[in-house]
């Protein structure tokens, strides 16, 4: 059994190791896990754990939207209106606590993971 210091740590380090890529993928996978737990939480009627989570989602929502580049690919303004999207949906699940929103959302982000996720598979291939 792990410790909670070293189970950090093996994150930290995970973290610091990652390609951009890598992080990516890894950002979309936290914000799946924050909004099906916000999903749980709402379910059970347990609002601070919902609240709690659909604020870690946004947050998530917020770096993508800020560390994306409009410049560099064309498709990008098109995902920022995803993220202006997801964002407004989370907020007003949160207020409303709206479960079928929270799940609208988790819908929407989960395509866009696997998506990234193959995007990382092949740009991690070698070049022939």
């Amino acid at each position: 059994m792990t410790s909670p210091a070293m189970r950090a740590r093996y994150l930290n380090d995970s973290i610091a190791t990652a390609s951009p890529a890598r992080l990516l993928v890894m950002l979309y996978e936290r914000l799946v896990v924050d909004l099906s737990q916000a999903e749980t939480a709402l379910g059970a009627g347990d609002r601070e754990t919902a609240d709690d989570r659909l604020k870690h989602a946004q947050e998530i929502v917020i770096e993508l939207r800020t560390s994306l580049r409009l410049d560099l690919w064309e498709g990008a303004t098109d995902l920022a209106r995803i993220y202006g999207f997801l964002l407004g949906e989370m907020i007003s699940a949160n207020i409303r606590a709206d479960v079928e929103k929270v799940v609208s959302c988790r819908k929407l982000v989960e395509p866009l993971l696997d998506a990234w996720r193959q995007a990382s598979l092949i740009s991690a291939e070698p070049a022939a």
